[in-house]
């Protein structure tokens, strides 16, 4: 589903991704473990085309994205934006419409459905992420968790057939963290493909299919959570995850 090869990114003199390779299989979470500054929220953008590489090649699909994407940018990221769905730390939900809304607005603007076909549709998936009572509620009302569960489901409506997420509970306190989670957990099991940063460890035990850890800006090692958990091979590896014990 996603092939990412030797793909290096600088933001002047900061080398930021040092020829980071993965790969994601359809059905798949994955999930990106690694300490703050290796590079992991600035691979997801790379998939996305929210941001341009210097070096190297992604593949989400059937798309092929080379380094400054070319001149056809412009519909390559609307085929994107068909295929690859989004959740960010922030929730970046529009304050002006309600809940359901929120949910619609992308199956009516980008895929043309109707207005009646995508409020039901809508319903479902706020019902699914347990968001069925606030349908009309503006965001600013809302928790973080459940923002962040609306975030969601307004993922889900365009029917991606990946999901990005970027560090999605580190807004959250615990409560909030384990509501998304218990989300994010139920869309692994359905078979969604997902690409995941996190630092919830307890999530990637449970749920991830296939752990990347990520430092210096490339991808250290990649195996199974009971791989990775138990038998790291990378002394960074085994660092990053004696410091998230203590």
């Amino acid at each position: 589903m996603i092939i990412v090869e030797n793909v290096h990114k600088s933001f002047g003199s900061l080398s930021v991704l040092r020829g980071a390779s993965l790969e994601v299989e359809r059905g798949e979470t994955a999930v990106i473990i690694g300490a703050s500054g290796g590079g992991k929220s600035t691979l997801l953008r790379c998939i996305n085309a929210l941001e341009t590489f210097d070096a190297g090649s992604v593949r989400v699909s059937d798309l092929a994205i080379s380094p400054g994407h070319n001149g056809a940018s412009h519909e390559l990221h609307q085929r994107l934006r068909q295929r690859v769905g989004m959740v960010f730390q922030q929730f970046n939900l529009f304050p002006h419409l309600s809940v359901l809304e929120n949910v619609m607005c992308g199956p009516q603007y980008a895929l043309g459905r109707a207005k009646e076909q995508a409020a039901v549709e809508a319903r479902m998936l706020l019902d699914r992420v347990g968001l069925a009572d606030k349908i009309d509620k503006r965001p600013a009302t809302l928790s973080g968790g459940q923002q962040q569960r609306v975030a969601i489901a307004r993922a889900l409506a365009n029917e991606p057939e990946v999901i990005l997420f970027d560090e999605p509970t580190s807004a959250l306190d615990p409560r909030m963290t384990t509501e998304v989670l218990a989300v994010m957990a139920d869309l692994s099991t359905s078979g969604q493909t997902m690409l995941v940063v996190s630092h919830a460890m307890s999530f990637v035990r449970r749920s991830a299919h296939r752990v990347h850890v990520m430092a210096d800006g490339q991808v250290i090692e990649s195996g199974s959570p009971d791989q990775i958990f138990k038998s790291p091979r990378d002394p960074r590896t085994r660092e990053l995850l004696a410091e998230a014990r203590t």
